[in-house]
């Protein structure tokens, strides 16, 4: 089912813009920034990193930097102050950030009545001084258009492990299944190992980040202690394919969502992402790692 167009897309994203602009000294949620955009809380920030080109943190400190560039030229406003609006606990903290961006200390650019010149911008988008954004380019990619296809994933019985915590440390899920599989002889029926992604590592604290290690399994098959047995797939599914280390996976999800998606007309239903992993560390190297990324098109 299509219900949605690129213009749509590029027209809900720049709403978030706007807003940011106009709320920089605010919080600013992800759940909120998603509201205003219309889009799932559970795919918004990959939406928004794939069409803007970086991430809403990283968005919002460079336009806090740049507001605070604007504010040293044209005002004068003490410089602790004005690094407290940019959101730095300290002064020498601000110094640092500043001039990674603008090569040159705080009071420095002051007194040399430097001209504000921007940096670079994925999507084009700088700090504005009276809010206003008349709209943005979506950022692309220089590799090749990332490849996609659509396909019914029938539903399908796992046993699993759930991980609350670090994305890095869910190989413990792992080993613990994998030993409890080697221990029933599951191996004999060459099960399909997959990720159950309930959220998004890039944006979800570390501690509270949760992720279930599966093997599909048959129906004669029971859980145990941590083992737990559940249903998943049963939906249609944009199916994109990550090859390289997991550390980069998050690339592969931002071009499916940020790209990809805006142009296909199409919108992803809020479940959980499926990772299915076509071989594993143990027999590839990390660059030859093949990892199909499952996402639930809302039908």
């Amino acid at each position: 089912m299509k219900g949605a167009t690129l213009e749509d897309y590029q027209r809900r994203m720049l709403d978030v813009l706007v807003h940011i602009q106009n709320n920089l000294d605010g919080p600013l949620p992800l759940d909120d920034l998603a509201a205003i955009a219309n889009f799932s809380p559970y795919h918004f920030h990959r939406v928004f990193r794939g069409m803007v080109g970086e991430s809403v943190k990283e968005h919002i400190r460079r336009l806090r930097l740049e507001r605070a560039a604007h504010r040293l030229r044209f005002s004068g406003q003490p410089v602790t102050d004005i690094a407290f609006d940019a959101g730095y606990e300290t002064h020498e903290s601000f110094t640092r950030a500043f001039h990674a961006m603008f090569g040159e200390p705080p009071a420095e650019f002051r007194k040399n009545h430097r001209i504000v010149a921007h940096g670079p911008a994925p999507s084009g988008v700088h700090f504005v001084a009276d809010g206003t954004l008349d709209g943005f380019r979506p950022a692309r990619r220089a590799e090749t258009e990332i490849a996609v296809r659509i396909e019914e994933l029938p539903a399908i019985r796992v046993a699993f492990v759930r991980h609350v915590g670090p994305y890095d440390d869910v190989g413990a899920a792992w080993g613990r299944l994998m030993a409890w599989a080697g221990s029933k002889g599951l191996f004999m029926s060459s099960p399909v190992m997959l990720g159950i992604v309930y959220d998004d590592p890039d944006v979800t604290a570390p501690e509270r980040f949760r992720y279930d290690a599966a093997i599909t399994v048959s129906d004669a098959v029971t859980g145990e202690k941590d083992i737990g047995i559940q249903q998943t797939g049963g939906s249609r599914y944009a199916v994109a394919t990550h090859r390289g280390p997991y550390k980069s996976i998050g690339d592969t999800y931002a071009m499916l969502c940020g790209q990809w998606l805006p142009r296909s007309g199409r919108e992803l239903h809020p479940s959980p992402a499926l990772e299915f992993y076509r071989n594993s560390p143990q027999n590839a190297r990390d660059e030859d790692l093949v990892t199909d990324i499952y996402l639930a098109l809302a039908i």
